[in-house]
């Protein structure tokens, strides 16, 4: 029974992983009242710039070479989303065509690149370091406990745990958290009082790129090991789905990303399980797909976010 605990809980964390910094990034952009639906796409940038500089540290860097390409991974993302930041808060486009937009680009723009760098293979070549599976040293020993939680899991899960609670810190007990909010949810009020409303936005929207590159980076350099146009494969919708699952409250958006990396890896361990074996493995891979879309259309009528999202603010003269 631990055993099988243990498998279970160690490729929910796995799969949880992008989908917890992704879905951190989704709700500081919405948090200032900018929706970005170019997630996936974002995430799609991540994957590529991490795994082109993973294959080039790798030799220098050793084991340190997935984190180093996971920065940047996350700025990669920053760079990306600085489109949908122009394109929302400078020229008042609309923020769904916007993100929309994200999307389109990223899977081919990643792809003519990975053909310019690799003598025009369709994906790039197989990473050497990844960051594979981690045994905490003195927690793996708690009996059961530590079998299950803390031996052969995953390190960039539980970063991303540590990263979702200090974003709640950050969210609701500083300055800047508290003007980020503001400005989700009365623009007019918070210009009143002084703040730079399209800062505010841009720094949510240029956040929601760096955790969305970090989510994407840890996705290849975790799962897929490689990069091609189906590494992201609707990743950065369920990191969505998870946002508002969790209510734009950093710790709840992790939670509910768990539970979507839980979906994710019953299609991948559902085979080892008792009773869920016997379901046929197509019913088991398009199981997180549609519980997203269940979450969905269940939660999204109920879950108010912030009152001013996606909306276009006008400094008044």
């Amino acid at each position: 029974m631990v055993n099988i605990l243990s498998l279970i809980v160690s490729s929910t964390l796995v799969y949880s992983a992008p989908l917890i910094y992704t879905a951190l990034g989704g709700m500081f952009s919405e948090r200032s009242g900018t929706v970005n639906v170019g997630l996936e796409g974002i995430m799609v940038m991540g994957a590529f710039s991490s795994i082109v500089m993973n294959l080039l540290l790798a030799d220098t860097l050793g084991d340190w070479t997935p984190w180093v390409a996971m920065l940047f991974g996350g700025l990669a993302g920053v760079i990306f989303s600085l489109m949908h930041a122009v394109a929302t808060v400078n020229f008042r486009a609309d923020h769904i065509i916007s993100g929309t937009v994200l999307n389109l680009i990223a899977p081919s723009l990643g792809v003519f690149l990975t053909r310019i760098l690799f003598d025009g293979a369709g994906q790039t070549p197989i990473i050497s370091e990844s960051y594979g599976y981690f045994t905490f040293p003195v927690l793996s020993n708690i009996p059961i406990i530590g079998e299950i939680f803390f031996k052969s899991t995953s390190l960039p899960a539980y970063v991303g745990i540590l990263a979702a609670i200090i974003c709640w810190f950050v969210i609701y007990k500083t300055i800047f958290g508290l003007r980020l909010r503001s400005v989700g949810e009365h623009p007019q009020a918070a210009d009143t009082l002084g703040i730079n409303v399209y800062k505010m936005r841009y720094a949510g929207i240029l956040l929601s790129g760096f955790f969305g590159g970090l989510g994407g980076a840890v996705m290849a350099q975790s799962i897929t090991n490689t990069f091609s146009i189906t590494t992201i494969t609707g990743q950065g919708f369920m990191a969505m789905a998870a946002m508002i699952f969790g209510k734009w409250n950093p710790i709840g958006v992790m939670l509910a990303a768990i539970f979507f990396g839980f979906a994710q890896s019953i299609a991948v361990v559902g085979s080892q399980l008792p009773l869920i074996s016997s379901i046929p493995s197509v019913w088991l891979q398009i199981a997180p797909y549609i519980i997203t879309i269940i979450v969905l259309v269940s939660f999204v009528g109920k879950s108010s976010g912030p009152a001013a999202n996606g909306t276009t603010y006008v400094k008044s003269k």
